[in-house]
């Protein structure tokens, strides 16, 4: 590693032309599923603190903020639904220029296991991806207003999600983000989850040799990751932004584990 990179590998998805389906929690239909394989890349990750100009959300699909919180503890959900949902469509509202955002879920991640006592916290993702398509993108739009889905879909909307340390700083396991200009529109591939009462999609993607890579190293939570994940504009340069966790090789045996919040939202211009 030097200060600018750092050269480590992210877990793609291999196009085998099969679909990529698993079922959850229903046993009746395991034999149906067909399991996607992965390959490792080495991949060179860009210090992102190093671009200049600053990368902004409608350009590389991403952006670093200085942004305080008032939460004093992420681990409860009722402090983060109190003042952190506001505080998330706040910030939001103000870098995308939307009318309207509705922030719609979070989670936390950390490796450390014995925080995982609820659905909202769980391990950090360490393969390339997006988390909406299309079709998941309107149907999660469609749970959240029934009634007014179809007049909203006339319009332009987005899902941006926003990341933050919730320790002191990040020294293991960051989060790598890919310029989305550089993201070919072949290679997405879809994953579905499939549950007996509804099936998740989201994007998992092929490695190509135009992706740019860049992570901020050693966020402290005091700092705010903002990138699309989802826009219905054709107009706009960044439509997704593929991202994954990575293990820097850098990082000491003795590094704490890595305490994220991610949060998810409708976006309407």
């Amino acid at each position: 590693m030097t200060d600018e990179y750092v050269d480590a590998e992210l877990t793609y998805i291999v196009d085998d032309g099969k679909p990529s389906i698993r079922y959850v929690d229903w046993p009746e239909e395991e034999h149906n599923e067909s399991i996607a394989s992965y390959e490792p890349r080495m991949t060179r990750i860009l210090n992102g603190r190093f671009l200049t100009p600053s990368p902004e959300l409608n350009d590389f699909g991403f952006k670093l903020l200085d942004s305080k919180s008032a939460v004093s503890n992420f681990y409860s959900e009722k402090e983060v639904k109190d003042i952190y949902y506001p505080e998330t469509e706040a910030v939001i509202k103000k870098e995308s220029g939307a009318r309207e955002v509705l922030v719609f879920d979070h989670t936390i991640r950390t490796p450390d296991t014995s925080t995982h006592q609820t659905g909202w916290v769980r391990g950090p993702v360490r393969y390339v991806h997006n988390d909406y398509t299309e079709r998941s993108a309107v149907q999660r739009l469609k749970d959240f207003f029934p009634k007014t889905a179809q007049n909203l879909l006339k319009g332009r909307f987005a899902i941006i999600q926003t990341w933050r340390s919730i320790a002191d700083r990040v020294e293991s396991e960051p989060l790598a983000l890919c310029d989305g200009k550089t993201i070919p529109k072949t290679g997405f591939i879809r994953n579905e989850r499939r549950y007996k009462d509804r099936t998740a999609e989201t994007y998992h993607i092929c490695y190509n040799p135009e992706h740019k890579w860049y992570f901020f190293p050693y966020m402290t939570s005091s700092e705010l990751l903002i990138f699309k994940v989802f826009d219905t504009s054709d107009e706009v340069d960044v439509r997704f932004t593929a991202h994954s966790a990575f293990s820097d090789p850098n990082t000491p045996a003795s590094a704490p584990p890595r305490q994220s919040i991610e949060m998810r939202a409708l976006v309407f211009f």
